[in-house]
């Protein structure tokens, strides 16, 4: 990658991305993690897994297995079609190298050249999964029973990859069994459209989620082999951030998943899902509508076809959409009946018989929004070019501050109060608020970037090499002790939870009391994430709502006019028109 200060404002968004190309990484075999499973044998290689701990761990080690399949190849007549079972082999898997991308976009967020901006990359047989467990012998892995974590990773459901995360840190330091899953992406991913159902060889055939059908399908494979690895399948937890989070609340809201996992944590999540009828594009106008977009995908005057699309080469496919970072978006996460409820995702909420009723753990950032406005150009600018800077600080926490407490409001206190009301308890939510981030030169991270979206996942994983070489500027010697201790804290509750079903005080019961949420008023109900010099881990009362949100914004004295309040109100709630009626006509009539 080139130098970190040409390259900052990439670097601003890459968020734990910027992997290297997948089969660069190799380790050497050890004979210590050879284990047979259901498809056939395997050998994986031994990692440090003392990740955010340093010093304090220097002989912390995992077994690591990459590139396990759990799902045939999804390619020819098995495209826009449920995974299948993986084929078996036979001799010896070398599972040491990352698994190939699933096909994606490149784009800023993988912090690439600006020439490769808009390349296609990745190849269709791209369903593996890696396995990172704490050291043992396969007996000991066959007896171990631990408590099993899968990851599903975020970025719009449209780019990311397995490799971008490390479990080893994870694994080692609380014993459980991390899972890091692949699964299709965009219009691979999600398509409705009718010859793609008429075709259908099993019910499953028939949904347009099949990124969503790759998750089942991973935990149906947990299910089968992860005692090999000295997992519990009867104990597994999902979790995920934002498109990883909205993927762990379709499995919360599917009949499908009924059974296969036993906890669940959205981070920085959604609950919302497209309608079937406007995916596919039998209401709205959407130019990515799956109707649409086959049309673009078999060609002018052509027959569109299950077989003209399952033919169709995967650079026709992408063709078919504008893949401009601004105007890729496609539908993802469709209420089709058969994984998604077809009322919609947050449908099944207020009732636990409609529901995966679980344990759950649901939370955001305090600054989820700082991430995307960092390179706004209306909103902050680059000193002498590479030293980025918000232009109007009051108008930039604004533009901040607002549209990340309505993600909250939507994705946390809002699901949380109805899972409550409706009976499905217990769930714990909170509220990621560290903003310790270096300097470099005239630009304050801290204020910049802050708590943002994506930044709490070094913290879960204990391993701060996510971000390529941001992290120097980010995760610097001065912040390393708040920092560390922040992450001991957020990895002992995220273990506790997935060994106990409660994050309770901690893995070795030293910590503050996490409280399951309430809906009475001013009783503590989230906690909040922080350093010991930002106050620490501590409970608040929770309660943020769209009307409390626009409420302070219109109220809001650091933006002197209602112009410049009514600004704010257009930008936080541009998918979400309904909202703006909240402002009591103060800014003209509600779209």
């Amino acid at each position: 990658m080139i130098r970190v200060t040409a390259a900052l404002a990439a670097l601003l968004l890459t968020a734990c991305a910027t992997a290297p190309e997948a089969g660069e990484i190799s380790y050497v075999a050890d004979q210590a993690t050879s284990r047979t499973i259901s498809s056939g044998q395997l050998v994986g290689y031994v990692a440090s897994g003392e990740g955010a701990l340093g010093a304090k761990a220097p002989d912390a080690k995992a077994h690591v297995w990459r590139s396990v399949p759990f799902a045939k190849p999804p390619v020819g007549d098995l495209r826009w079609r449920a995974p299948r079972a993986p084929e078996p082999w036979t001799g010896v898997r070398s599972s040491l190298t990352p698994a190939p991308w699933c096909p994606q976009v490149l784009s800023a967020l993988d912090g690439v050249d600006k020439s490769k901006i808009g390349q296609i990359v990745g190849q269709e047989d791209c369903l593996y999964l890696d396995v990172y467990a704490p050291p043992m012998t396969a007996q000991e892995a066959a007896d171990a029973k631990l408590p099993v974590m899968m990851w599903i990773h975020g970025g719009s459901n449209t780019w990311g990859r397995a490799e971008q995360y490390d479990g080893a840190a994870l694994a080692a330091r609380h014993k459980v069994v991390v899972v890091v899953v692949q699964y299709r992406l965009g219009p691979l991913g999600w398509l409705a459209q009718e010859q793609l159902r008429a075709g259908a060889e099993t019910t499953d055939d028939a949904s347009a989620n099949f990124g969503n059908l790759d998750h089942i399908r991973a935990l149906e494979w947990i299910r089968q082999d992860i005692a090999a690895f000295g997992g519990d399948p009867g104990r597994v937890t999902v979790f995920g951030e934002s498109a990883g989070g909205h993927n762990v609340a379709a499995l919360l809201a599917s009949p499908r998943a009924a059974g296969l996992f036993h906890r669940a944590i959205v981070q920085s999540g959604s609950f919302r899902s497209t309608p079937l009828a406007e995916a596919e594009g039998l209401t709205g106008s959407s130019k990515d509508s799956g109707n649409a977009a086959a049309a673009r995908i078999v060609g002018a005057g052509q027959a569109v076809t299950g077989a003209a699309l399952r033919a169709a080469s995967m650079k026709a496919v992408f063709a078919a959409y504008d893949t401009s970072r601004a105007g890729y978006n496609p539908p993802r996460v469709i209420a089709d009946g058969v994984v998604l409820p077809a009322a919609g995702l947050s449908s099944g909420l207020d009732s636990p018989a409609a529901f995966n009723a679980v344990p759950v753990i649901t939370g955001s950032n305090r600054d989820e929004m700082k991430l995307f406005n960092a390179l706004d150009p209306k909103l902050a600018t680059f000193i002498l070019g590479v030293f980025p800077q918000a232009k109007d600080k009051p108008l930039y926490e604004a533009m901040s501050a607002y549209p990340s407490r309505l993600w909250r409001a939507d994705a946390v206190d809002g699901p949380a109060g109805r899972m409550t009301a409706g009976g499905h308890a217990p769930v714990w939510t909170y509220r990621f608020d560290w903003d310790e981030e270096g300097s470099l030169l005239i630009t304050d991270l801290g204020q910049l970037l802050g708590a943002a979206h994506s930044m709490e996942i070094p913290f879960v994983f204990g391993h701060f090499k996510l971000l390529g070489r941001f992290d120097p500027l980010a995760f610097t010697k001065g912040n390393a002790p708040g920092r560390l201790a922040l992450s001991d804290t957020m990895m002992s509750y995220w273990a506790n939870f997935a060994a106990t079903g409660a994050p309770g005080r901690g893995t070795d019961g030293t910590l503050a009391e996490w409280k399951a949420w309430t809906n009475v008023p001013a009783a503590p109900a989230l906690m909040v994430f922080d350093s010991p010099a930002g106050g620490g881990a501590r409970m608040i009362p929770g309660g943020e709502t769209p009307e409390k949100v626009i409420t302070d914004l219109m109220a809001d004295p650091s933006l002197k006019t209602d112009a410049r309040r009514c600004e704010v109100l257009m930008r936080s709630t541009r998918e979400r028109l309904e909202l703006r009626k909240l402002a009591g006509g103060r800014c003209g009539k509600p779209d």
